[in-house]
């Protein structure tokens, strides 16, 4: 939903600019002809007003297409996908996983790894917090090799359990009741 949105203002934003374009995908914009200066730098100047930023280094775009790939691929999609991670990267974004890694661990200071289990902790977190599926049914779903996996890299990652971590959410519904 937020990808559709941000493609529509950036549509929008070229065609006030009359800039011809053959496609717009998450990330890019294919146009019929380069920018002049003055067409880069409003269309920047626009888009910084609804939020969203003109990418120009060819390494910051790739960085955002494997961050944007892990971002749906772990929070919105109804299933991980079965396949190593770095296979699915590699292939969605069309380069070699070693050089893709190599770039997104010099640019960000962390590895693509890193920063799945990142995404992987928050989206947990989410779901504890929705408190409809069990700490089995949430390892499952985000293809953890067992509950004791999913629990070390959620402690190693917040500093709490998940059970300790759901506690909290109770104690604090608990204590919004009294008030």
């Amino acid at each position: 939903m937020v990808s559709l949105r941000c493609k529509m203002m950036v549509k929008e934003e070229l065609k006030k600019l009359k800039i011809r374009f053959a496609n717009i995908q998450l990330g890019e914009v294919e146009l019929f002809e380069p920018l002049t200066v003055d067409q880069h730098d409003q269309l920047q100047k626009n888009l910084r007003k609804s939020g969203l930023e003109l990418l120009d280094d060819k390494k910051t775009i790739l960085i955002n297409k494997i961050k944007s790939l892990i971002v749906e691929m772990v929070h919105y999609t109804d299933e991980v996908p079965k396949v190593n991670y770095s296979d699915y990267i590699s292939e969605k974004v069309g380069y070699d996983y070693t050089y893709l890694s190599n770039i997104f661990s010099e640019v960000t200071g962390i590895t693509i790894q890193q920063y799945i289990i990142i995404h992987k902790i928050e989206r947990v977190k989410e779901l504890l917090l929705y408190d409809e599926l069990n700490l089995s049914q949430i390892a499952n779903l985000l293809n953890y090799s067992s509950v004791a996996h999913l629990s070390n890299q959620f402690k190693k990652i917040t500093g709490l359990t998940p059970s300790y971590f759901k506690a909290m959410k109770r104690r604090r519904e608990i204590n919004l009741d009294d008030l």
